[in-house]
């Protein structure tokens, strides 16, 4: 089991010992490896000047590196913005057109936002407004510069670009300072999870990233996920969908929007891109926040969760999954392997809607997801499931009966009887109450005239 930190940094192979695996990877950049273009601005994953580049499978991926711990990049290849050199040593295409777009004025955003259009011209990004909205949405310029970087945006979109190099060959299980687990097969992460059941979980990190880099409170151990083949893995069927609890939004999105059209805007919104190259499924249901954008969406899907344990392995629907605040059914011992869920059969259409204070980078408001059947015009089952307006995200049980009975009027009536949510800095209770009515509203005229709603919803 190696015991050292190993990763490739701007094409350079680098070692890292006696440091903790808890040291985000941005500290280490700038404190501790003199590279300071990467940049701190919010500390939580939010403004994208702490920007870097990891290049794994043949791709480019932008990430936050305020977020990010040292040990979750072992094994890996991070570009920082003093890595990026012109075919001929020159300055790198992006940075080119970044200086010709005169798209600069303090400068201190400006590293990462090179770092995001390096990512978004190594994926092949295109010159469309929405795709650049996209890749830009988690990079804040606060001098308000944001046309010439768009304009710049537009310069490099399809650019040909070298395919990034071979990461750090790392086989084998690390464990650093006997605190940070990176297990590289299920049977080792669950022999961990028995031997440390009071120890957190790493994914992506994207939550539990915060406890290091905003409150300067690192957990003491951790067992690290994502290199656990069967955690990472999708599976499809001509009637079914499993996805692998550790797999990031990123490489779900592809498959779930292919099943779920609705989805593509709706995971447009779930963090920024760096968010989403991270962040994990099943980390967003282990968590059980009452405002997680996807367990409505799953809860509404019908998912059901395969929990593993070295004592074996159980299958729970998710809607029995959340118990209360933050409590979900999860023992000690046990690990989320996968979720599944069944495609739409003949007749169901899904849709789902996120309401925030604002459109990119914000947590629900309320989030509401909905599976409805339809056969000869009538509508013969539903299934309703709404965030942010419990403790728990949770289906509108009540809402569905009054739907199938009385229609949508009832139904919206109906929500006050399933939720009595809380007043908070995001919106009082009366607030959600009405929006869960209103979206339910919203539905029921994407039923009626869908081709209307969108082009109201895409205006």
């Amino acid at each position: 089991m190696a015991d050292n930190i190993r990763f490739t940094l701007n094409d350079t192979l680098v070692e890292v010992a006696d440091l903790s695996p808890m040291t985000t990877l941005l500290d280490w950049l700038r404190d501790h490896h003199g590279l300071r273009g990467t940049k701190e601005g919010c500390a939580e994953g939010d403004c994208g000047a702490c920007t870097v580049v990891l290049e794994r499978e043949g791709r480019r991926d932008a990430i936050n590196a305020c977020i990010v711990l040292l040990g979750q990049v072992d094994g890996q290849s991070v570009r920082t913005v003093e890595g990026l050199r012109g075919a001929d040593g020159g300055p790198h295409p992006v940075q080119t057109a970044m200086a010709e777009a005169d798209a600069t004025q303090c400068g201190f955003c400006t590293p990462g936002f090179v770092m995001s259009a390096v990512a978004f011209a190594g994926s092949g990004g295109t010159a469309e407004p929405d795709a650049i909205h996209d890749a830009l949405a988690g990079n804040l310029c606060r001098c308000t510069g944001y046309r010439p970087i768009v304009d710049a945006m537009t310069r490099i979109a399809g650019l040909t670009v070298e395919p990034p190099p071979a990461a750090p060959s790392r086989a084998q299980s690390v464990g650093f300072e006997g605190a940070f687990f990176a297990p590289r097969s299920l049977a080792e992460a669950l022999t961990l999870r028995a031997e440390h059941p009071d120890e957190l979980l790493l994914s992506g990190g994207t939550d539990l990233g915060l406890l290091a880099s905003r409150a300067r409170k690192p957990p003491e151990k951790l067992i690290h996920l994502v290199h656990v083949p069967e955690l990472t893995a999708i599976s499809t069927t001509s009637d079914r969908i499993a996805i692998g609890a550790a797999t990031t939004y990123g490489d779900a999105a592809p498959t779930l929007i292919e099943a779920f059209p609705a989805l593509r805007p709706y995971l447009s919104r779930l963090g920024s891109r760096q968010i989403r190259n991270m962040g994990t499924i099943g980390g967003n249901i282990g968590t059980a926040s009452p405002i997680g954008d996807m367990p409505p969406v799953l809860l509404a899907l019908e998912a059901s969760l395969t929990l593993v344990s070295k004592r074996g392995t159980r299958e729970i629907p998710l809607d029995e999954f959340f118990l209360d605040y933050r409590k979900t059914a999860l023992a000690p011992d046990e690990i989320i392997q996968s979720l599944s869920m069944p495609r739409l059969w003949e007749g169901e259409t899904f849709h789902c809607d996120k309401v925030s204070k604002r459109r990119d980078q914000d947590i629900s408001t309320v989030a509401g997801a909905y599976r409805v059947r339809i056969r000869h015009g009538k509508i013969e089952d539903a299934r309703l499931a709404f965030g942010g307006m419990a403790a728990t995200p949770r289906r509108a049980r009540a809402a569905e009966a009054a739907l199938l009975k009385d229609g949508f009027a009832a139904a919206a009536e109906a929500i006050a009887t399933d939720f009595k949510p809380v007043d908070d800095w995001r919106g009082s209770a009366a607030y959600r109450l009405q929006v869960a009515a209103n979206l339910l509203r919203r539905l029921e005229l994407r039923l009626a005239d869908p081709q209307r709603v969108l082009e109201v919803e895409s205006l």
